[in-house]
């Protein structure tokens, strides 16, 4: 059996028994075999082919409707993907697009004579439209034996709808038969090998195919009136259905030579970003990118438009307006020149609404540390993510914007010649002063091991040390390391920054950490939201700062959107404090903590602290060896100091993209201050309903939250839901003016609705979900907050009013810090937007 022979004295050995026939397995809980109803032939199983017990029997139901027979039903549809962004000046390589990544693990026995497969219309297609696609396999020399199988495979990471087989008029229906008339067992799997996870398994289960027989799959069957297939939602370049045969009914598949494929493309613009810095110099030029975005968040050149510019000081070289023409890309304005101090605010109009509004840019005379963009974590598909590592690189750099990128692939997915050809691609996207391209990767070690850790190199050439060689064995020259304390003796002496991430193996920094080398923890990705990873680096003693990166899969570094898929958040970013834009620069700010991160938003946020007498301030953490300490009567965020007895006067700054809903001030994870742009007397009747939390650490950390909402004795006027990322889940108004429901995502972060009432202070507000319910007498809400608790992972459901109208995005807040020994104190802030977006500075630690 090919199974690898990896480190066997550090892994559980692996029980197998013989296959059964379903009808034969003493285990089996329902007959995975029937008689075909009406001569239909189809037969719906639930699990994989060998697990008897998960076998189940298909339901009639479906079949009792008037139609044509067929012999076949299959689920669901395909994607993989590589190559370079399908917009702009990055055309379709699709035919020339090689394969990357590891070998996958199948049979190489005679693949010219298992079969063909063909794909019917070829492409492309809208990302995230509904399409049919109609796969023909033929089978080759050997045909298909007796219980032989198909397997049509693709991404892990893809969002592409899950199969149905009963309903014919729903979405994503699916159908497969086969010529001769076989009977076929169709099933859908995540369990194939990565990262082709999600598997259509197709079994010839009573009879057999001679060579020349064929299957016909369609996918998204559009004869009975199903609107089709909802394909993926993000735009690819070569989305593949890696399709294998089991000829000779033993359970080795061989992969097809030639692949089908097709390309996803941009639908039309609904929505567009303005990007410019968020710090410049009096009189130093920059520039402006506007971006439009379909549905999906997809760049897209299907707009046309007409944008006025409007700023609110004046700005040299800045035009009264652009036209943007259909098939253009991102339109950059460059050589803008602000001449005079302050903050600049810039919208995008067209007929008269605002269509968007640049992030906030200030301006001033002279900056030691500017602010720079980076997303420092995502892959791409020769690893598990999607497209080339190139295409991952210009699109952070032409279609992000980004100032910083870097790159983590999953280690045990990295041979020694994509290691090669990333550290070559780095190389050439690095350019000082324009981009910073860092090498780097995943060591993605089971969590039991350490956990997910990201190591970044200030120069190419280093050494990869993998976590295991499970996928790419026989490819690499060099030795695993198994466990993050190993990582951390391995990494000793290189110039190399590790940052503690919570993925599909969280890290777990209590049970190894390097403050030499870790000096970071990501708190958000586009898995969620993790502050206690934060909190346990506290607990532990550590000093470490905040970053959020995207750990992006979908090639779209630096503009990350969770899609349909179980990624429940938008990317993160982080903004880092440099004097230059150079590697080097941003290793200083990585080792000293300079940095703040957030949810995807590119807010404004100033922390600094003063200090009525000088205090000690460190180079570096004086538990690690080698720094340097010296007096201070100021600090800034990561800064780490000895203060005596003299107190610390915080000042924070927030400018937000969106109004502040608050600024927490946390000690730790004790929040000790809120301030808020507005009091009491500014609340009347908008009410937030808020829900929030995971299901714990885990890869299944999702919660799915199904709720209802109910007025009685009031109305609610009108009603906007907040942090919605999925297009195709909103809420439903149940009944006009008194009931609403919805399905909602959290991992972490946050979603909700707001209610504007018919009268501020009347009637019950009941909520029920699958995970908590309860109900408020809104006339005793007032301006407090009422909560109810939904167990699991900090997850809560929080009802509270809000002003009616949109209020300040801007908010001050001055808080008092007084150490008094012991322990170290993390004094920071925490910032909550209208829009569900927040962001975390990086801690002043007050230590003895």
């Amino acid at each position: 059996m090919p199974i690898l022979p990896l480190a066997p004295d550090l892994f559980s050995t692996t029980i197998c028994w013989c296959r059964l026939r379903d009808k034969d397995s003493p285990t089996r809980r329902a007959p995975t075999s029937v008689d075909p109803p009406a001569g239909n032939g189809t037969t719906k199983r639930t699990g994989r082919f060998g697990h008897s017990c998960a076998a189940a029997l298909g339901d009639r139901a479906a079949t009792r409707a008037k139609r044509p027979t067929r012999n076949f039903r299959i689920g669901k549809g395909s994607r993989a993907g590589y190559a370079s962004y399908p917009i702009g000046q990055f055309p379709l390589r699709l035919a020339a697009t090689p394969r990357r990544g590891p070998a996958m693990p199948f049979s190489t026995y005679l693949p010219e004579h298992m079969g063909s497969i063909k794909l019917a219309p070829p492409g492309p297609f809208v990302a995230g439209a509904y399409g049919e696609l109609t796969l023909t396999y033929t089978a080759g020399a050997f045909g298909i034996d007796d219980t032989g199988m198909v397997k049509i495979s693709w991404r892990t990471t893809s969002d592409m709808s899950k199969p149905q087989f009963e309903h014919p008029a729903a979405p994503n229906f699916t159908t497969v038969e086969a010529s001769n008339g076989a009977k076929l067992d169709v099933w859908f799997d995540r369990l194939n090998i990565r990262p082709y996870a999600n598997t259509l398994l197709i079994r010839v289960g009573r009879g057999y195919l001679r060579a020349g027989d064929t299957l016909t799959v369609r996918m998204g069957d559009r004869r009975h009136g199903s609107p089709g297939y909802r394909l993926q939602t993000n735009c690819e370049a070569r989305v593949e259905l890696r399709t294998s045969v089991d000829a000779f009914a033993t359970y080795e598949f061989t992969e097809l030579p030639e692949q089908p494929a097709f390309a996803l493309v941009p639908g039309p613009a609904t929505q567009w970003k303005a990007i410019w810095p968020s710090l410049v110099v009096v009189g130093e030029p920059f520039r402006l990118a506007i971006v439009a975005e379909d549905t999906w968040g997809n760049p897209t050149g299907e707009a046309a438009a007409t944008l006025s510019l409007v700023s609110s000081g004046p700005i040299r070289g800045l035009p009264q307006t652009v036209a943007i023409k259909r098939g253009d890309g991102p339109c950059v304005l460059d050589n803008l020149v602000a001449e005079a101090e302050g903050d600049l605010e810039l919208c995008l109009v067209a007929d008269s609404q605002e269509l968007a509004r640049a992030n906030p840019l200030r301006v001033v005379k002279a900056a030691p540390l500017r602010r720079y963009w980076g997303d420092l974590h995502g892959q791409s598909g020769e690893t598990i993510g999607m497209g080339s590592a190139e295409s991952y690189f210009r699109y952070a750099r032409d279609l992000a914007f980004l100032d910083i990128v870097g790159h983590q692939g999953n280690d045990f997915q990295i041979t020694d010649a994509f290691w090669a050809e990333l550290n070559r691609l780095t190389a050439a996207f690095d350019v000082p002063g324009r981009f910073v391209c860092l090498p780097g990767y995943e060591w993605s070690g089971n969590t039991g091991m350490g956990g997910d850790r990201n190591i970044f190199f200030r120069r190419e050439g280093r050494a990869i040390r993998r976590s295991s060689h499970i996928l790419v064995e026989g490819q690499t020259s060099s030795r695993a390391v198994y466990t993050a304390d190993e990582l951390f003796r391995a990494l000793e002496g290189e110039d190399a920054v590790v940052i503690a991430h919570v993925g599909g193996r969280y890290a777990d920094i209590k049970s190894a950490h390097d403050g030499r080398l870790e000096t970071s923890v990501e708190v958000h990705s586009t898995w969620g939201t993790f502050e206690w990873l934060l909190h346990d680096a506290f607990k532990k003693g550590y000093r470490v700062g905040v970053v959020c990166h995207s750990d992006d899969h979908k090639g779209r570094p630096g503009a990350t959107r969770p899609g349909a898929s179980t990624f429940g958040a938008i990317g993160g970013l982080t903004c880092y404090f440099m004097p230059e834009l150079t590697r080097v620069a941003l290793f200083d700010a990585l080792r000293r903590r300079r940095h703040y991160g957030t949810t995807g938003t590119r807010l404004f946020l100033d922390l600094r602290a003063t200090f009525d007498a000088p205090v000690t301030a460190f180079s570096e953490d004086p538990k690690l060896a080698g720094g340097k300490e010296f007096a201070v009567r100021e600090a800034l965020m990561g800064d780490i100091i000895r203060p005596g007895a003299v107190p610390m006067r915080l000042a924070g700054e927030v400018i937000g993209t969106a109004p502040i809903e608050r600024l927490d001030v946390l000690h730790g994870a004790n929040v000790v201050q809120t301030a808020r742009p507005f009091s009491g007397s500014d609340l009347g009747r908008r009410v937030r309903v808020m829900w929030q939390g995971a299901e714990y650490r885990g890869r299944g950390r999702e919660t799915m939250w199904q709720g209802r909402l109910t007025l009685k004795g009031n109305r609610f006027a009108r009603f906007a839901q907040v942090n919605f990322l999925n297009p195709e889940r909103n809420v439903v108004e149940t009944s006009p003016g008194t009931a609403l429901a919805w399905t909602s995502v959290t991992t972490g972060n946050l979603a909700g609705i707001d209610l504007w009432l018919e009268e501020a202070t009347r009637g019950m507000l009941a909520l029920e979900t699958n995970i908590v319910s309860g109900a408020v007498d809104l006339a005793t809400l007032g301006d407090n907050t009422v909560a109810f608790d939904g167990g699991g992972l900090d997850r809560r459901i929080s009802i509270y009013r809000l002003p009616e109208q949109d209020w300040s995005r801007r908010l001050a807040v001055a808080h008092v810090a007084t150490f008094a020994g012991g322990a170290d104190l993390p004094v920071y802030v925490r910032v909550t937007q209208s829009d569900g977006h927040q962001a975390w500075s990086s801690p002043i630690y007050l230590i003895a």
